[in-house]
């Protein structure tokens, strides 16, 4: 069973996958190649590429426990201290709830191969550039055109999946799996409070997701967990961290990829204020289908969004969320490499053609890339919400996944009332997420749940 595509692409992708690992995987396309369509054959490739080890000469030590994570950090504050007012406090989490669904929205549109990967040999963000100026709206400051000359021009597209987010029909913030995560993410923290560990993940989401609302990783440990569990004996196994091995690994080439950093948002939003305790409820979350940078990813995401309740500086919550992952990671590396980038940036043009260049070896939607870009649009854009996330979806890739983290964070941080309402208003304070209760929901609402849950939260955690 591959889930989320055949068999073949599958064993593809984990060759490269082992390769960035730190693998040596030469000649295995070429065995690859030779395997064809043949599942037996392409199967025991499979094995033999899971049976090889990170060569000893490989400079990173990417661990995934927490354990093993901690003993790597860096120095960071673990707790912040804040005494905001109630109404500011309301106001923050009201803004994180609206900046992840502007930022997602504006991005939703444009998450189409066009942007991800580029066409006709040119990089997605320039794409992006062509399409808002082939419909007279560049320098973006609205939402995606629905149409633009360079259909015609270029054979430029959107993507199928947000029609309802384009400029001339957005009226909601339109389902996502970003913002289902955020909302699975809050009633977790209701339901279960800081009581859970990744196997509550896999009830969640059998529970509350349909096969086809998840994606790559998430596919892949959606079916690997239905064979490790069952409907009628529902308790945790005994063993259920040999059982979480397997359904992290098996047939998940994706394990490094962005999908366990989407995730962090709602876990986040219930200890704000608390970056190291964000990070390990990242690590319970993305330990379910994630590995090493994988997993590091949520726990950056968590971090940075937690800190931004409290901190002020975009470089200064980017420092905190990195002091919460190895400083012997890919991921810190590449974060690192994306603050040097929007700090020297001299435009947003320079900044999303130097990430794409530096970091065009992953794929569109790996966590690596796309980090170091959403780094390097904090930093960039200081206090200007439009401008950090404007920059965050002009870079192209993933481009509703990182305008949702930034407008995350930056809605923490400046709370609601200092957002635009030009980006604001077109939502009507409304979301969908096909999930039974939050379709439609008001995102205020959402945003009053997770402040009750910090509430709550913030007299239980104690030395957690």
């Amino acid at each position: 069973m591959a889930g989320w595509t055949d068999l073949r692409e599958t064993v593809r992708l984990e060759v490269i996958q082992r390769g960035e690992e730190g693998c040596d995987t030469q000649g295995f396309m070429q065995k690859w190649e030779a395997a064809a369509h043949d599942e037996s054959k392409l199967m025991l490739l499979y094995q033999e590429l899971m049976e090889l080890q990170v060569s000893a000469d490989f400079p990173y030590v990417e661990p995934s426990s927490l354990e093993d994570i901690r003993r790597l950090r860096p120095d960071g504050p673990r707790v912040l201290e804040a005494n905001w007012s109630e109404q500011v406090w309301r106001d923050k989490f009201y803004g994180a709830w609206l900046g992840r669904s502007v930022g997602c929205a504006l991005g939703k549109p444009l998450e189409h191969p066009d942007y991800l990967y580029g066409k006709d040999g040119r990089p997605g963000w320039e794409n992006i550039e062509l399409w808002f100026k082939g419909a007279g709206a560049w320098p973006i400051q609205g939402y995606t055109p629905e149409h633009s000359s360079a259909e015609q021009e270029y054979g430029l597209s959107l993507t199928e999946l947000g029609p309802l987010s384009v400029r001339e029909k957005i009226r909601f913030m339109e389902s996502d799996d970003d913002i289902r995560y955020t909302l699975l993410g809050l009633l977790l923290l209701e339901e279960k409070g800081l009581d859970w560990d990744s196997w509550d993940i896999g009830k969640l989401w059998h529970r509350r997701l349909t096969y086809s609302q998840v994606c790559t990783a998430e596919t892949q440990s959606y079916m690997n967990f239905a064979q490790e569990t069952s409907h009628l004996k529902s308790d945790k196994p005994a063993d259920w961290a040999q059982r979480q091995e397997r359904v992290r690994m098996h047939l998940n080439p994706y394990r490094e990829w962005i999908g366990a950093a989407i995730r962090a948002d709602g876990l986040a939003y219930g200890v704000a204020g608390r970056p190291e305790l964000a990070a390990e409820l990242g690590w319970r979350d993305a330990s379910f289908s994630h590995v090493k940078n994988g997993i590091y990813g949520e726990m950056l995401n968590a971090a940075m969004i937690a800190a931004a309740f409290v901190e002020n500086s975009s470089e200064r919550i980017v420092e905190i969320g990195l002091s919460e992952i190895p400083q012997t990671s890919r991921l810190a590396a590449d974060v690192l490499q994306g603050v040097e980038i929007g700090l020297q940036a001299r435009s947003e043009r320079e900044l999303v053609s130097r990430i794409w260049d530096t970091f065009s070896h992953y794929d569109a939607v790996h966590t690596n890339n796309n980090a170091a870009l959403v780094a390097a649009s904090l930093v960039y854009a200081g206090n200007d919400f439009e401008k950090a996330v404007v920059t965050s979806v002009y870079g192209g890739m993933d481009t509703d996944c990182n305008g949702a983290t930034v407008g995350s964070i930056m809605g923490a941080r400046l709370g609601a009332a200092q957002l635009p309402e030009s980006w604001t208003a077109p939502l009507h304070d409304t979301l969908y997420a096909d999930l039974v209760g939050f379709d439609p929901v008001s995102i205020s609402s959402c945003a009053e749940r997770s402040y009750q849950v910090f509430l709550k939260l913030r007299g239980q955690a104690g030395n957690q």
